[in-house]
């Protein structure tokens, strides 16, 4: 699924809503339930010294991707921020960096996901896992209704 300005989860975008990610160049490819691409063409202020992509653009760019991923297809919860990230670096940086986040599971109050960057050869960059707290929305009367009371239960 390609992404769609018209889903009301991205309005406005995920990217032109924050600054920081608009600064960094980032442009939101894709977004469907579970996954997001994210991508940043490098350019010379975020190189470090050895001219290279900056570890801390690196990491940014699978937050972001992963944090958009953990955005709930029906609107059950809403993503509040970072818990944890751990990153492995791989390979320096090059040219255009595309990462791809992944949720693998919502819980009660965190999702788990991970992500990798790779660049224009298709070469993973690095990878990442990473959990995000999330806010359960409460059940409306209507769903409460339709499952029996709301009881979780099957």
């Amino acid at each position: 699924m390609r992404l769609d300005l018209r889903d009301e989860r991205l309005k406005p975008d995920p990217i032109a809503r924050s600054p920081f990610a608009k600064d960094l160049g980032f442009e939101l490819l894709e977004f469907e339930a579970g996954k997001a691409v994210v991508a940043v063409t490098l350019i010379d202020r975020l190189k470090n010294l050895r001219g290279v992509a900056h570890g801390g653009l690196t990491a940014t760019l699978l937050d972001m991707a992963m944090g958009i991923a953990v955005r709930s297809p029906a609107g059950e919860w809403t993503p509040e921020g970072t818990v944890t990230l751990n990153v492995h670096f791989m390979l320096p940086g090059q040219g255009r960096l595309v990462a791809e986040g992944r949720l693998l599971k919502a819980g009660n109050s965190v999702a788990f996901t991970e992500g990798e960057v790779r660049n224009e050869q298709g070469v993973m960059v690095a990878k990442a896992t990473a959990t995000f707290k999330i806010v359960r929305r409460s059940p409306s009367p209507k769903q409460m209704d339709s499952d029996g009371g709301g009881s979780g239960q099957s």
